[in-house]
């Protein structure tokens, strides 16, 4: 039953939140409320927020503002990781009428009795010790791909990190409901599901409410594999020591999984890793690369690294930048550290400059603009399968092999969430690769 009220959602950050903000989407599709798009006029504006850099922080005074803009007297409610730490700081952001932590999120449209305006923001959020049950949810943001959360917490203590404060203890779905929501996305015309969760090497902990493992991430990749209907299976990022020889060679021949590997590292020091309560030593990240190299030397692997940490001397910083110049990688996302409130490596000795810290994220950026090109270059000239996107981007459109290839074309509509045989043939000058058809063992060349 429509009520005729308009609801918008921003999500700002992971995948998971993304996945988040979908399920809470189609609680209020659910109400009979009309969901619109973000930047024009609705009831309701909720913004699921991220707290890991700075920026997410200062963004969501910016999205507020622009709520108000589509409509002043809309009611704008603030859930996700923000809302969890500092509830009290968003309640008081002009505008903010509502502000749901961890547990109370996807009971948002039980608060929503009085959609009329608060002067202050009134908070429902709870100790974090109590996040500790499960909530399923997936998204599908396009016909092209979803994201399927599996876990959700963390349940390590690396002491830049917000997120178990924000998120909770490591917890997981049933496996059972993990294939059902699959099925769902599948029978969808759905191509692509991407695995995502907080620490997703952890699959099985929390199944029950407890520590207790009933099933592992080997056996959740392993029975996705088999769902009818899914032509790929993503998995977004894993740690290196979750990341198990046994699923290594599992998506190597499996019908699904692609091959492509977003595994942090952080730092390539192993006293910078020391220092942050990272579980692994750079030598294990180093066998980690080789073990993936060694059976699917084409696959796509990128890293995660942090500058600027707390004690990162000139030397730390060598350390990693040769040790990732000489690594078999694929790309980086570089982090520029940020104190963030209630962990330990904000009372930390030996402070980065700022300055100091924006330099050498621009060295690593350089580098993964290099590493990017050259494994593109490898490629060149295979065989390869690419979905196609629904976007039309200034004329062409874009896709991405299994093994993460960024490629384009003249867009053509009839390319949109299809998966077509290409071989690639040379780099753009904007980067992307072009590519030629394959049709029945000939060559069909784009221009």
């Amino acid at each position: 039953m429509k009520n005729n009220k308009k609801v918008a959602f921003y999500t700002l950050g992971c995948k998971l939140n993304f996945s988040e903000t979908s399920t809470i989407a189609r609680s209020f599709e659910d109400e009979g409320f009309d969901r619109v798009e973000f930047g024009t006029p609705a009831d309701i504006y909720v913004i699921n927020t991220c707290s890991v850099t700075e920026n997410a922080d200062k963004r969501f005074r910016s999205i507020v503002k622009q709520a108000q803009k589509s409509n002043p007297e809309a009611f704008i409610a603030a859930v996700g990781c923000y809302a969890q730490l500092k509830p009290e700081e968003l309640a008081a952001t002009d505008g903010v009428d509502l502000v749901l932590g961890a547990t109370e999120k996807f009971k948002i449209t039980d608060y929503l009795n009085d959609l009329s305006k608060n002067d202050f923001g009134e908070v429902h959020s709870c100790e974090i010790q109590e996040a500790d049950f499960y909530v399923g949810s997936y998204s599908i943001g396009d016909r092209t791909r979803a994201f399927l959360k599996v876990q959700d917490g963390c349940d390590y203590k690396c002491t830049y990190c917000t997120i178990p404060l924000a998120r909770g203890i490591s917890r997981s779905d049933t496996l059972e409901n993990v294939l059902k929501n699959a099925a769902e996305i599948a029978a969808q015309d759905i191509k692509e599901i991407v695995l995502t969760g907080v620490n997703i090497g952890d699959y099985g902990k929390g199944e029950f409410g407890n520590k207790r493992h009933e099933h592992t991430f080997f056996e959740l990749v392993t029975a996705l594999d088999q769902v009818a209907g899914i032509e790929r299976l993503r998995i977004s990022s894993i740690e290196p020591n979750l990341l198990r020889n046994e699923t290594i060679k599992f998506v190597a021949s499996s019908r699904t999984f692609v091959p492509h590997f977003h595994i942090p590292l952080q730092s390539g020091s192993n006293d910078i890793l020391a220092a942050m309560r990272r579980r692994y030593k750079r030598e294990l990240y180093q066998d980690r690369v080789a073990a993936i190299r060694e059976v699917m030397p084409h696959a796509c692997i990128g890293v995660d690294v942090i500058v600027g940490f707390p004690g990162e001397t000139d030397e730390h910083f060598l350390e990693t930048y040769h040790f990732l110049n000489e690594l078999d990688i694929s790309y980086l996302h570089v982090f520029t550290y940020s104190e963030r409130d209630n962990t330990l490596a904000a009372e930390m000795e030996g402070v980065v400059p700022k300055k100091v810290r924006a330099k050498r994220s621009k060295m690593l950026r350089g580098l993964s603009a290099k590493k990017r090109r050259a494994f593109y270059e490898q490629q060149l000239g295979t065989r390869r399968t690419v979905l196609f996107e629904g976007e039309n981007k200034k004329g062409y459109v874009h896709g991405f092999t299994e093994n993460y290839v960024k490629v384009k074309a003249p867009w053509d509509p009839a390319l949109v969430n299809t998966l077509r045989e290409v071989e690639l043939s040379r780099i753009d000058d904007d980067g992307l690769v072009r590519f030629e058809f394959v049709n029945a063992g000939e060559s069909v060349e784009m221009t």
